[in-house]
């Protein structure tokens, strides 16, 4: 191209005369056919300026090369120089780059391309209107679909089948079936007679929608007084029939077929096959494809829809003949067969079979992709073989293929969760030195595993990342962040993080909704958490148990029972499953308010319900008898918890051994402690101050300082209540010295002696005549006093 443009400069200089305009448009017609654009905007420049500009054919020949070499973004901006020169690009041009930017799903530089058309003053047609409608509803953009179709209507276009069927197809695949179901009758009230491509759309949006019933009804609308059948809508009822597990009405269906003279195609013995598998009706399955037989070949297809089920429900020898069979039928087993089979046995955790496939691959005349790749590193990661999954990366990087973001994804999670952290930062880190770049899933997995691993400011790091490369965060980003935050105990952080979530305009679905009234409920905002529950209804996110439980849990902790108990009950009403730790919650916060009969009812009602309690429930039970001072129902309770196989833990006898202890039965407290033991549970500091206060109080001193003694070897750090409970007993066991010794030891360690501790203290050391010790403990009981005077004055 450079040759040709000296050329052109060489024959301006020669002849000393600007060229024409039919020069310069040559000039561009070659730039297009060879697809070289050097200095294209300087060539529109001086061609304005001879006040002339390209042909049309040019034009079009231009967006065409650019449209061919995938550079749709230079093409638009191709077409906006031209304005900026005045010229007026061919209305060819304009819907040539309209249908290849709907291509390639970019509705805002259609919208442009199109204003730009409206600008010069083309009178555009209600084709290009369909194109516009269509991909903004694609893109989940409906309000911007819609203001289209009111302008269509504004400029007097008559909406055509077309246009109808594709509004149809595009609003009822974004899950908008009441809005298709509108364009359907709309179109029939508009005089368009629907055809074989507006049912058969109308039929699967219905039958997606659980409206199965409505589908039915229009299908049999449709085939009223039709003597031949349309295939696609059969082949769609059927498909309809099977997702909603009505296989005998899909079987029914067939049979009409036959009857009216149309024989079932593969497409409709695929889909029955397809919806047979997903519900795991295998032998079913089988039964079917020996009938298929008759009607129609399987192909390829059908052997792959069978070898995923029988690999899914681990039938491998079947699975085998299936792939043999496969082969006697013509159709060798390519790399997909291959994939599903590799994919669905890593699965299923049977990674030795996986892999014998994988290296027999060579002699099925197929080599393994980066998808037999991936499937293996992550059926190896998740089975904790992560050094072997990265020893068949290195394979992978071998053969030359090139590692997506979902391996990076795969190698990351199972670093971090066999505990290997560092090893997760540098595949990271390695996959940023290749030259790959990550996805957002990748990125919010990685941030999960961080925080997961406890790493919280690593954690916040990652999530500004996001946006450094590239990316704006999505609810999921956010959903890791506050669940991390909520994790490491920053709770209230929650409500600054879910408003900025709603500044970048993050759709919330079911998780985010759930992580937040989890967050708000952490941190208290109980009423905001409650707001955000029903704000779930009206938005079309039906909560879960988790949420539930969330809000229960929260009104239960501030002591609004009834409120939680009414939510108890709401959710049952919805059909929701509740599970231990929703009931948990009511009984911990019945028991803590003293409401023991009502926590004892949900505790029956719950295991009426099929669901055992936990410890954690025994352990709000149990607290909450103790704290009422009901305890021989408390020791009734716990052995109620071992009949039903419910193991105590160190806080279940910690409970028991200190509501003893209150009510001043140490012995039998004593026998808890023992029975602890015996347990091979280790008690905390609270239990052993408890124990050891009250063996000295009763006078089990040897006991009591045999507790103390282990309590310190252990590394546990006495407090002034045990130190003075064991000074006390000690001294009224006539073991003066050791009293004080005990003394001395609590005065190292500046914990507060009490003035009744020293009285006793200095009376046994008097009957013990340890005359000098006697006096360092008057000293200081004299200075207690004056303390305490000097304190009553002020």
């Amino acid at each position: 191209m450079g040759l040709v443009i000296k050329y052109f400069r060489w024959v301006e200089k020669k002849t000393g005369q600007v060229h024409t305009p039919k020069a310069y448009d040559t000039l561009l017609m070659v730039m297009a056919r060879s697809k070289n654009f050097q200095s294209l905007e300087q060539i529109l420049e001086e061609l304005s300026l001879a006040e002339s500009g390209p042909s049309n054919n040019t034009c079009t020949e231009l967006v065409s090369s650019f449209i061919k070499l995938g550079r749709l973004e230079e093409a638009v901006h191709m077409m906006q120089t031209m304005r900026k020169f005045k010229f007026r690009p061919a209305f060819s041009a304009y819907t040539t780059l309209i249908g290849a930017l709907a291509d390639a799903n970019k509705p805002d530089l259609i919208l442009t391309m199109f204003h730009q058309m409206q600008e010069i003053g083309y009178e555009v047609n209600i084709q290009l209107f369909t194109t516009l409608v269509r991909v903004f509803a694609k893109e989940g953009r409906l309000d911007a679909a819609l203001s289209l179709l009111e302008e269509a209507k504004s400029n007097a276009f008559e909406a055509d089948i077309v246009l109808y069927n594709v509004c149809i197809d595009c609003f009822g695949k974004v899950g908008k079936v009441d809005m298709a179901w509108k364009f359907f009758h709309e179109m029939k009230a508009q005089g368009l007679t629907p055809d074989d491509v507006t049912y058969t759309s109308m039929i699967q949006i219905l039958w997606k929608g659980n409206k199965l019933d409505e589908a039915v009804e229009l299908f049999e609308q449709m085939e009223l007084n039709r003597e031949v059948p349309c295939a696609y809508a059969y082949n769609t009822m059927i498909m309809g029939y099977g997702s909603a597990g009505k296989f005998d009405e899909a079987y029914k269906l067939l049979e009409r077929q036959r009857e009216k003279g149309c024989i079932p195609s593969v497409i409709a013995y695929n889909g029955i096959l397809t919806c047979l598998g997903k519900k795991g009706n295998v032998d079913e399955a089988f039964r079917i494809f020996e009938d298929m037989k008759i009607d129609a070949a399987p192909n390829s297809a059908t052997y792959n829809i069978l070898l995923d089920m029988l690999c899914k429900a681990g039938r491998l020898e079947a699975a085998y003949k299936v792939r043999d069979a496969m082969e006697d039928a013509g159709l060798f087993p390519n790399v997909l067969t291959v994939n599903i089979m590799v994919d669905r046995l890593c699965k299923a955790q049977k990674l030795d079979e996986a892999f014998r496939i994988f290296e027999g691959m060579g002699e099925k005349g197929c080599s393994p992709n980066a998808v037999t790749f991936c499937s293996l590193i992550e059926g190896l990661g998740r089975n904790g073989k992560v050094d072997d999954a990265y020893r068949l990366f290195e394979r992978m990087l071998d053969a030359g293929h090139i590692p997506n973001a979902v391996v990076y994804t795969s190698l990351i999670r199972s670093f971090f969760k066999c505990g290997r952290n560092d090893d997760g930062h540098k595949i990271f880190k390695e996959m940023l030195r290749r030259g790959s770049h990550p996805d957002l899933t990748l990125l919010n997995t990685y941030m999960d595993c961080v925080f997961k691993a406890r790493d919280i400011e690593k954690g916040r790091a990652l999530f500004e990342e996001i946006k450094n490369h590239g990316f704006t965060p999505d609810a999921r980003s956010f959903s890791i962040l506050i669940h991390g935050l909520i994790k490491a105990g920053h709770a209230r952080e929650t409500y600054k993080l879910f408003y900025a979530m709603q500044e970048h305009g993050c759709m919330l679905d079911t998780l985010a909704y759930n992580t937040v009234i989890y967050g708000f409920c952490k941190s208290g905002l109980v009423d905001k958490a409650y707001q955000l529950l029903e704000e779930m209804k009206t938005k079309g996110h039906p909560p879960t148990v988790v949420t539930y439980g969330s809000v229960i849990d929260g009104l239960s902790k501030i002591d609004r029972l009834d409120e939680a108990y009414m939510l108890f009950e709401e959710a049952k009403s919805k059909g929701i499953k509740l599970n231990v730790v929703v009931y948990s919650s009511l009984i911990d916060g019945f028991g803590k308010v003293g409401r023991i009969d009502e926590a004892y009812l949900i505790m029956e009602e719950m295991m009426q319900s099929g669901l055992s309690p936990n410890v954690y429930t025994w352990n709000c039970l149990l607290d909450a008898l103790v704290k009422a001072g009901e305890i021989n129902e408390a020791i009734v309770c716990f052995q109620s918890m071992k009949d039903l196989k419910c193991s105590p833990n160190t806080f279940t006898y910690s409970i028991l051994i200190s509501g003893l202890c209150r009510v001043q039965k140490y012995n039998k407290a004593f026998v808890f402690w023992q029975d602890m033991h015996k347990q091979g549970l280790v008690p905390s500091v609270v239990t052993y101050t408890t124990m050891i206060s009250g063996l000295a109080k009763v006078g089990n001193i040897t006991e009591a300082n045999g507790l103390f003694e282990r309590f310190k070897a252990r590394g546990g750090v006495p407090d002034s209540a045990i130190y003075n409970a064991l000074i006390e007993g000690l001294s009224n066991a006539n073991r003066a010295m050791d009293a004080y010794r005990v003394f001395e030891e609590m005065r190292q360690k500046g914990c507060r002696i009490s003035a009744n501790t020293c009285i006793v203290l200095l009376d046994a050391l008097h009957k013990a005549d340890c005359i000098e010790q006697a006096g360092t403990i008057s000293v200081i009981l004299r200075g207690i006093a004056k303390s305490q005077f000097t304190m009553a004055k002020s």
